[in-house]
């Protein structure tokens, strides 16, 4: 892991950490580096075993076992379903954990099954934050990710310290949900901004400006922003094999749009932006970065 991340001093905590994915791999690495001693689980073990010759702590066959005498059990998996299913049954890390122990849930869900979660943690004893991140896989390997929170307040100030190994921010913003509605709010501004700046762009190449000068300019008023700081460029470039893929926000504006329905929120911008993105799918780009909406204009 290629990271220059100082960690805060903190007395050591027990804690596992299930799914190594593309974010959870360094984020469960970041603990381990601040001195956490970590249990990790993975579905395909060979990458718990590698996790585990890189970083140290142990491997365990179940969420159950990883989660055994943990203080904390964090959790990054792909959606509702993969998060019930290292989470609930026999072998699901309720059933390994102790009492007032914590669930920290970083996949990107439902508020409903946050909610539905909580519920049943509560009810065995234990507690469960749901915490969305943002930042992407640099900011996983970076240790800067942002940590948007929803649950109890002092199951959160449990946590807070310890989540800081991997963030630059980890915040409250409600009760259980808040933390996966946030996510979504967050989803919707990016979803908007990328496609217009996608649009600036390829408008300002039909007319044969030399857009990264354009960009240098317009960069320092009233248009500026992280994608067009970081990803405007390379969407000139027309390189596309930075962060969040195109499957995985569809995924994420499906979340959105279906809480809009239930919610009532108006969200005609999102809907379309969601509907390009189907056609990235369709185009063989459905690993592409989403600031590779530009390619649709092209």
């Amino acid at each position: 892991m290629n990271s220059t991340k100082t960690y805060e001093p903190i007395a050591p905590r027990t804690v596992a950490f299930l799914g190594l994915g593309v974010m959870g791999h360094p984020m469960a690495g970041h603990l381990a580096r601040a001195g956490h001693r970590v249990t990790v689980y993975n579905r395909t073990a060979e990458k718990a075993a590698k996790w585990v010759t890189e970083y140290g702590g142990r491997a365990a066959p179940t969420p159950a076992e990883a989660a055994q005498g943990a203080d904390i059990v964090f959790a990054c998996v792909g959606n509702d379903d993969d998060l019930r299913s290292v989470v609930l049954g026999d072998d699901g890390a309720f059933a390994g954990m102790k009492r007032a122990a914590v669930l920290v849930d970083h996949t990107t869900a439902s508020a409903a099954v946050a909610r539905e979660l909580s519920a049943i943690g509560r009810g065995q004893g234990l507690q469960f934050i749901d915490a969305p991140v943002s930042g992407g896989n640099l900011g996983a390997i970076n240790g800067a990710l942002t940590v948007m929170c929803g649950g109890d307040k002092a199951a959160f100030e449990a946590i807070q310290p310890v989540a800081m190994a991997f963030s630059k921010a980890v915040t409250l913003l409600g009760e259980s949900g808040a933390g996966q509605l946030a996510k979504m709010v967050n989803q919707i501004a990016i979803a908007g901004l990328v496609q217009g700046l996608a649009e600036a762009i390829a408008f300002g190449e039909k007319a044969g400006l030399d857009m990264k000068a354009v960009l240098g300019v317009i960069g320092k008023g009233a248009a500026q922003s992280w994608q067009m700081d970081n990803r405007g460029p390379t969407m000139i470039d027309d390189r596309f094999d930075f962060g969040f893929a195109v499957d995985w926000m569809r995924k994420d504006l499906g979340l959105v749009l279906a809480e809009a329905q239930r919610n009532g929120a108006r969200l005609p911008v999102t809907a379309l932006v969601d509907q390009f993105y189907a056609d990235l799918q369709a185009m063989g780009g459905r690993r592409w970065d989403t600031s590779s909406l530009i390619k649709r204009l092209r």
